[in-house]
């Protein structure tokens, strides 16, 4: 029989702050995956996404301290209504054909997303304990990733007879509609203080904290060496993006192979996220050993799949243009139902979602692995976010501005083989045990667990 965890059980919260994911970022992921936002000219999609990346990188680096000053549930409310405008302005998009309030609307996503994914990243990381991480990483991604695999349905299911290559409003409502439920979700999250582990502990370590304080913290990430040395992980980590869904999906495959493309993309996120945890919490391995062959499977897998890419790449230099001119890829855009041309490219996309799983949840449990502070975690988490979104910049501008197709998947082997040396030396620093481990005898945060403990026994 299923037993369904306590409401202020870690698992509990993960898997909470998972579907505000499911229903808000993953929604976005989906829309962001159909290339461009959907529409046939990219240029808007990849102005939003550049104006959203620059406002990410300032809140993902001060999204620890918005957290750690407001708390969770707020913020992430707040913040997940941001998703809802953008999805919304697609909407205006379409009737009008000006871009500007997506642009907009992009900026002030970036206020947002980069607040809720501190938050996010905080509740992931801290809550479990230190042999836990990688199995409570794993369920939050799966629960996540479900949310792409139906925002890839959607458009998968409305535009199944459309002709044009362009999303219908039906698909940006639906968007909409999730969306605004995912920030209500927030809500539901239990404040830090509350949340207890299984052997009694609490998940939170310091108390109390004011601006002067958050700010000094910040100012410390920037001297902190090992925080220095993943810079070019956080970098690289979402650089893909760009290239995978404009050059790759938006560019060789018509709209309803897009979002069909994208239900294989998310799942096999979901299916690898889990794979990975075995490792990554195998009790017979040091956490060093572990993390070394992490490093090393995300470097052959990674290098596989972008010689696989460059040879699909040296067929075509672009994908529909605005001027009505269809891809030069050969045989023209490729449908799911003509299996000999689809299988390879479709089985190659499939395969850059196993990567991305791999190489982001062996950035969190890295970073997890730093530390047991909930609040360092939560500055730690928008670190990650606020790089991460710098390099997405740099990438979304990259194919806005035109650079052929060849150069940007040049420059993410580049930087792909960049990161992979500091985070073979930050893993080989790791030690079995982190700093700032929770204390197990808080007595009230025991009694409160030991209520609780003892209602559900009285209900069984």
């Amino acid at each position: 029989m299923l037993k369904l965890p306590r409401y202020y059980s870690p698992m509990a919260q993960v898997i909470l702050v998972g579907f505000v994911c499911f229903l808000c970022p993953a929604m976005f992921n989906a829309l962001n995956g159909m290339g461009g936002g959907g529409q046939v000219d990219r240029t808007t999609g990849n102005n939003a996404n550049t104006a959203l990346y620059c406002t990410f990188v300032v809140f993902g680096i001060l999204g620890g301290a918005i957290v750690n000053l407001c708390g969770v549930r707020w913020t992430i409310f707040g913040s997940g209504l941001t998703y809802a405008l953008y999805s919304g302005s697609y909407i205006y998009l379409n009737h009008t054909g000006n871009g500007a309030f997506t642009i907009a609307a992009g900026g002030l996503l970036g206020v947002g997303a980069g607040i809720l994914w501190a938050a996010q990243g905080m509740i992931m990381v801290s809550y479990p304990r230190e042999e836990e991480k990688a199995h409570y990483i794993a369920v939050f991604w799966i629960v996540f990733n479900l949310g792409g695999v139906v925002g890839g349905i959607l458009p998968f299911a409305i535009n199944y007879h459309s002709s044009t290559d362009s999303l219908s409003d039906g698909v940006y409502i639906a968007f909409v509609i999730l969306e605004c439920l995912g920030s209500v979700l927030g809500l539901a999250l239990a404040p830090p203080s509350k949340v207890v582990r299984d052997d009694g502990s609490s998940v939170v370590l310091v108390k109390y904290t004011d601006v002067g304080k958050e700010a000094m913290e910040i100012v410390k990430l920037f001297l902190n060496p090992l925080m220095l040395a993943l810079v070019p992980m956080c970098f690289a980590s979402n650089f893909f993006y760009s290239y995978q869904y404009g050059p790759v999906n938006a560019s060789i495959f018509n709209i309803r192979t897009r979002g069909f493309n994208n239900i294989f993309y998310w799942g096999a996120q979901m299916a690898s996220a889990y794979a990975l945890s075995f490792l990554l919490d195998n009790p017979r391995m040091t956490r060093r050993t572990r993390g070394l062959i992490a490093v090393a499977i995300v470097a052959v897998f990674f290098n596989v799949i972008w010689g696989g890419t460059l040879k699909l790449q040296l067929k075509y230099t672009h994908g529909p243009l605005p001027s009505g001119e269809t891809t030069d890829y050969p045989g023209g855009l490729v449908d799911f139902l003509e299996h000999g041309r689809a299988a390879g490219p479709i089985v190659l996309y499939t395969l850059y979602g196993v990567g991305d799983a791999l190489y982001q949840n062996l950035a969190y449990w890295i970073i997890g692995s730093l530390t047991n502070d909930n609040q360092k975690l939560s500055r730690y988490a928008g670190f990650y976010k606020g790089i991460q979104s710098l390099g997405a910049t740099v990438a979304w501008q990259l194919d806005a501005k035109n650079v052929s197709y060849l150069n940007q998947l040049i420059g993410n082997w580049v930087l792909l083989v960049i990161s992979l040396f500091p985070m073979f030396y930050v893993a080989a620093t790791l030690k079995d045990h982190s700093e700032d481990i929770a204390p197990a005898d808080d007595n009230d945060v025991k009694s409160q667990y030991n209520d609780e403990t003892d209602t559900i026994k009285q209900q069984v």
